[in-house]
């Protein structure tokens, strides 16, 4: 059949402005919604999803702006130095619904914060830098505080940022760009997405005047199935601290290498601690029949891998 060449003309047009209209929609099915994760596009690594990705060529110098290992440098700062943590326990911390609710949990992460930092998995933090400066690799537990329920047993990632916004404002604990704060949730707590869509995330806003870099972490014997690596039976004989510390090792390692959401990540979007999730190498058995493959601040650990910035780039337990 034959079509005068002004319909064929009108057809194309109707054509393209429904290819359009469907692009245009895609598009806007591809974006997050706020009201699905609490009103904030924050996601397990902290970028946005569907967001572009706007490259920035590394400048020369003698850091660690090392490209071609399966990780990309765009352009912004890293955390230089032995940084600080700031631990905020949030919830009932003393005898919580579940065993690991409990001040045996906050003595062994304390034990954990306290030695991570320049321990062999840190080290391998070092292979990542920006213009100026090296990830040293060092960090220590600055201070802690407990919150028991400022912000209700129901948080969103605004409450979140309530929770710390009240420690900075009430100077609960110090005001510092240069560290990381971490919000550790005891089990009668939830949070929109927790063990349905990550174990934990990080990402930086605008709090008390300065640019704080923070995380959250939920007691993971919530969901064992989904964000521990072993149950029951655990290195240190907590589930919850032993998980919680793998969680905290990915989320710390990140926080430090892109601790703006524009330093270092894949063209996945996928930071150090993502490209090695529950990834965890060559492992020994502890007594209690339990798997490990770190051992400082007194206790063995099972923590994931890190991505190694080095030698064409692999998940690696040290340098």
């Amino acid at each position: 059949m034959k079509f005068p060449l002004g319909k064929i003309k009108v057809l194309l047009t109707l054509l393209f402005v429904m290819l359009a209209v469907n692009f245009l929609a895609a598009q806007v099915l591809r974006q997050p919604s706020p009201e699905a994760n609490g009103g904030d596009d924050i996601r397990a690594t902290g970028h946005v999803l569907g967001a572009p990705v706007e490259t920035m060529a590394a400048q020369p110098g003698g850091f660690a702006v090392v490209q071609g290992n399966g990780i990309n440098y765009h352009g912004g700062p890293v955390l230089g130095g032995n940084v600080p943590i700031y631990v905020i326990w949030y919830g009932n911390w003393t005898n919580g619904p579940l065993a690991s609710d409990s001040q045996t949990t906050v003595n062994l992460i304390d034990a954990f914060l306290g030695g991570l930092g320049g321990s062999a998995l840190e080290g391998v933090n070092t292979t990542y830098g920006d213009n100026t400066q090296n990830v040293s690799g060092l960090l220590h537990l600055q201070s802690q505080i407990f919150d028991t329920g400022s912000q209700g047993t129901s948080l969103t990632n605004t409450r979140l940022t309530n929770i710390i916004s009240r420690a900075l404002t009430n100077n609960s604990l110090p005001t510092d760009p240069n560290g990381i704060y971490l919000v550790l949730t005891s089990s009668n707590v939830s949070e929109r997405g927790f063990c349905t869509q990550f174990c934990g995330f990080h990402t930086h806003q605008t709090i008390n005047g300065a640019d704080i870099k923070w995380s959250f972490v939920g007691n993971v014997d919530k969901c064992p199935s989904g964000c521990e690596i072993q149950f029951p039976t655990s290195p240190n004989g907590d589930s919850g601290a032993d998980g919680m510390a793998n969680t905290l090792s990915h989320e710390i390692e990140e926080a430090i290498s892109d601790p703006d959401l524009n330093a270092w990540f894949d063209a996945n979007g996928q930071e150090n601690g993502d490209k090695c999730n529950f990834n965890f190498g060559a492992t020994q058995t502890a007594p209690n029949g339990s798997q490990f493959n770190q051992t400082f601040g007194g206790h063995n650990w099972m923590l994931q891998q890190n991505w190694r910035n080095s030698g064409g780039g692999a998940c690696a337990q040290h340098l």
